[in-house]
């Protein structure tokens, strides 16, 4: 019987799976295929075929797209000799994904795992068009058939050319792997290293590392055996969105609170999104329960803000290496105030500016960049009073602070200036017209202008509105024809990159997420993925990152 053996005898194992390519045919090398049907067109897009090294002597793998940037493969595909850990950044070897659209693109980076046969690769380019495989999450039990995907050879063709799938029963997992069987005459054979292996969902469950092969195309026809080991994902999310949370480029911080605690996520430079995670039972720690929360970007930090259910207000950080500050008490350092409802925060430079409504009042303070806290100040005596206040918003425009606050269904705006100057309230619709009772509110600065986004008539209305640097006010515009019809329970804009990314919460239960371009254009409005989250959406954030 194929068995699981030791590191050094699975790495020598591992040889005989790849595919090597020398004077244009193949031979024996690092990586498998998978020996079953063709698969139809249209199935299993995410697949790529991988080529390493130059054309006169390469191998081939198999891969699978995670997004449009990053796949995941066998870390055995990139080594020079059999057990050698593969570094991490470029490939020493020149690496070619050729996607199941035809198009080729080359892979720029690795990020190998130390303690599996697994690399995430990232690509020079996106693959547009092509979504990535969903994850799955649970490892399959003993008895589940799976499909494997591959590019490797068959039974009768040295370089098929063509994506092969093959059905394989799960014999048992340990804490990284999983042994399974082919079932008939389907095998895991050269070329096929790499590919995915994936539950009755379509979810990825491993990344196929190597096989027996019996009954491949140049294998000794006294093999029979078509049992292979794969390498466990599931248990891998984290790890997975971390080094793609990781790579250069802006990302959109983004922070829902459902049923009594917060879950954080990311939708990164590529356009994917990350899983969302439990800020207090696996980052922060437990506060208790979350009733709202929001969230500002600083450089490659994360600031959230939230409000516990106890009342009180509390501030952590979440570094660019994916660790997390443990929650801390703003009351205990800015002042306790009594029955907070609502929270807004910014940043500006290196300074966190938090503004709450606390007894139907706004308060500001301060988070300076040495890590100290302004205590809470009262805004009527410095920008007048207004009547009782149910949600307000803030935005950095010009380096200044710009806050709106709803009253009787109205907004009011005001600023602190860059010399700590408060103007006066001014109601909103005389600038930029009146709409029906307000029931959510946000905002985000892009360059000096900043822009308004409400949610009126119990949230069945939303409209945006921009308050130039000039002082100026373009009207509100109905956003029906980007959001759709929806009732937004909550709404939230961020400026990344410079444009304004606008995310709701619906009382179905979704999450949409849009973009307003400089050119004024809106993208498609798409729903969001909340893998990770549950229980019954309520306010939303988002926030710019690097």
């Amino acid at each position: 019987m194929f068995a699981p053996r030791p590191r050094a005898m699975r790495m020598t194992g591992l040889i005989v799976g790849a595919t090597t390519v020398t004077a244009g045919l193949f031979s024996g090398g690092v990586a498998q295929a998978v020996s079953g049907p063709e698969a139809a067109a249209g199935q299993h897009t995410a697949t790529v075929k991988l080529t390493i090294g130059d054309e006169a002597n390469s191998r081939g793998c198999s891969g699978t797209l995670i997004d449009s940037y990053w796949l995941a493969t066998a870390a055995s595909c990139f080594a020079g000799t059999a057990g050698e850990q593969v570094p991490a950044g470029k490939p020493a070897l020149k690496t070619i994904a050729t996607l199941t659209d035809g198009k080729t693109v080359e892979v720029t980076e690795l990020a190998p795992r130390t303690d599996r046969d697994l690399v995430l690769a990232r690509l020079a380019t996106p693959a547009a068009g092509i979504a990535g495989v969903k994850r799955a999450t649970t490892v399959p039990a003993a008895g589940t058939d799976l499909t494997a995907a591959g590019f490797g050879r068959t039974k009768t063709e040295w370089v098929p050319g063509k994506l092969h799938t093959g059905t394989f029963t799960t014999n048992a997992t340990d804490a990284t792997t999983l042994t399974i069987t082919g079932k008939g005459t389907d095998v895991l054979c050269k070329g096929d290293t790499g590919g995915p292996l994936l539950n009755a969902a379509g979810e990825l469950v491993g990344i196929n590392s190597r096989s027996w092969q019996g009954g491949c195309l140049g294998t000794d026809a006294a093999e029979t055996r078509t049992g292979a080991v794969s390498v466990r994902t599931d248990d891998l999310g984290g790890w997975i969105d971390q080094v793609r949370s990781a790579a250069a480029g802006w990302k959109a911080e983004t922070v829902v609170q459902a049923g009594n605690t917060l879950y954080q996520g990311i939708r990164l430079a590529g356009g994917g999104w990350t899983g969302f995670t439990d800020v207090q039972t696996t980052q922060a720690g437990n506060i208790g329960g979350i009733r709202t929360a929001a969230v500002a970007g600083m450089g490659s930090d994360t600031h959230v803000v939230a409000l516990a259910t106890d009342g009180t207000l509390r501030h952590t950080i979440r570094k660019a290496d994916g660790t997390w500050s443990g929650f801390g008490d703003i009351g205990a350092v800015a002042n306790y105030l009594g029955n907070i409802t609502q929270v807004s925060a910014v940043s500006i430079g290196n300074d966190l500016h938090v503004v709450v409504v606390a007894d139907g009042k706004v308060f500001h303070t301060m988070r300076y960049a040495n890590g100290t806290w302004a205590r809470f100040g009262d805004l009527a005596p410095v920008a007048g009073p207004i009547n009782t206040v149910t949600s307000v918003a803030t935005a950095s425009a010009g380096g200044q602070l710009q806050v709106t606050a709803v009253s009787g269904g109205k907004a009011f705006h005001t600023l602190r200036t860059t010399a700590g100057n408060w103007a006066k309230w001014g109601n909103v619709a005389d600038a930029a017209g009146a709409r029906g009772p307000i029931t959510s509110v946000s905002m985000a600065g892009t360059g000096n202008d900043a822009h308004l986004v409400i949610a009126t008539d119990n949230g069945t209305r939303q409209y945006h509105a921009m308050r130039k640097g000039d002082g100026t006010w373009e009207r509100f515009g109905d956003l029906k024809d980007v959001l759709g019809t929806v009732t937004a329970k909550s709404v939230a804009a961020g400026s990344v990159d410079g444009e304004l990314q606008l995310a709701v919460t619906t009382s179905d239960n979704k999450a949409l997420h849009t973009i307003r371009h400089t050119d004024r254009t809106w993208n498609t409005t798409s729903t969001v993925d909340l893998q990770g989250t549950s229980g019954t959406l309520g306010a939303i954030s988002i926030a710019g990152t690097l």
